[in-house]
């Protein structure tokens, strides 16, 4: 009997050693297998934030051993910058980034997810902390799959802001002259408020900015920051320059994944997805500090650009107007309010931390840059 037993129990090792010595071999083969996605941008390739996706697509590359492709195409490669989310959620193509605000014309509250109201309080940092510690990131996937029923999976990727007020061809003293001009402005809220302070704001996309200003349908725009407004050539066009703006201080380009692909992805890859969007955060605002102020060097003591500062009366002007903006946007949809209701509050909690914090680095760079003169 005892010898029986022995001789089961050897059986059943040498089957387990068998099992697992198969184990890796199919585990190995099933790992093997690559995916491919590219993402349809809204910028071109020449642009900053075109190269941090590159960036990114390395990044799932290497992580992945090689499993994970990705490839970055310029802006209207396959669709048009508006035409994105709905080509992404019905498998035109797999992915695509874009600034959520160009979806304002769908619902409103598109806007609120990448540009926060300047009348919150929030800012650039404040803002990603919202999404990923506030409640952000449930509000969005709640817009984007049981309020509009999209078949994506969305990804914060590039905090490039605040953008600049942006480039004239004549210098401004206040908002009464900035009126004489025809500006290009984002889209929506942003958009509706300098309409709403007098101000003749143009939508166009990025890519259009220097034909417009070209044939004369416009003779101010903004874009993003130094660094992209250098690689699009507007200080070809014009050399007055105002770095402080209200209308997208914050300004968060994402990525959107096809819903069907991102379930078809084993758990592994999807971590790496993950991990890598929030490195490319990180990536895009060490690029912020280095690449604008390098352009922006680059500006004053090669171009001859003029930088000036935003005239005061300015901010007044646009927080009343855009409060005026978001109220009727809240009063017309619910879930708007929602979402403009929770980034308040948390620029409330966050304000008697973060307003200190960075009045003590404007406190210090004063004082060392007085020192150094």
């Amino acid at each position: 009997m005892i010898r029986f037993f022995k001789s089961r129990f050897a059986g059943i090792l040498c089957l387990s050693a068998g099992l697992l010595t198969c184990a890796p071999a199919l585990t190995q083969a099933a790992d093997q297998k690559v995916y491919q996605f590219s993402i349809q941008t809204a910028v071109p390739n020449a642009s900053l934030y075109f190269k941090l996706l590159e960036q990114f697509s390395k990044q799932v590359d290497l992580m992945s051993g090689g499993r994970l492709k990705v490839e970055v195409l310029a802006a209207g490669a396959v669709v048009g910058p508006f035409e994105i989310l709905d080509a992404v959620s019905n498998d035109v193509v797999k992915a695509g980034y874009v600034w959520p605000n160009y979806f304002s014309g769908k619902n409103s509250a598109f806007v609120l997810f990448s540009n926060a109201p300047a009348s919150t309080g929030l800012d650039q940092t404040s803002m990603v902390a919202w999404y990923y510690k506030g409640g952000g990131e449930q509000l969005y996937k709640e817009l984007l799959e049981d309020v509009m029923h999209y078949n994506v999976k969305a990804f914060l990727m590039q905090p490039m802001g605040p953008d600049p007020l942006g480039w004239f061809k004549k210098p401004i003293k206040d908002v009464e002259e900035f009126k004489r001009f025809k500006y290009r402005s984002p889209p929506g809220i942003p958009g509706e408020t300098y309409q709403a302070m007098g101000i003749a704001a143009v939508g166009v996309p990025g890519g259009d900015i220097v034909p417009s200003a070209q044939r004369g349908v416009i003779d101010a725009a903004e874009w993003i920051g130094p660094a992209d407004d250098r690689n699009l050539g507007l200080q070809k066009i014009w050399k007055y320059y105002y770095l402080q703006g209200l209308h997208q201080q914050t300004d968060i380009g994402q990525i959107f994944i096809n819903g069907d692909f991102w379930k078809s992805l084993p758990d592994d890859l999807k971590e790496i997805i993950r991990v890598a969007a929030k490195a490319n955060i990180a990536d895009t605002l060490d690029a912020n500090v280095y690449d604008n102020s390098v352009a922006l060097h680059e500006f004053m003591d090669k171009e001859g650009v003029k930088v000036l500062d935003t005239p005061p009366d300015y901010y007044t002007r646009f927080i009343e107007e855009e409060r005026k903006v978001t109220a009727k946007y809240a009063a017309a949809n619910p879930f708007f309010k929602k979402v403009l209701d929770s980034q308040s509050d948390f620029a409330k909690m966050v304000f008697p931390y973060r307003s200190r914090i960075l009045t003590l680095y404007d406190s210090m760079v004063k004082t060392a840059n007085e020192q150094r003169q």
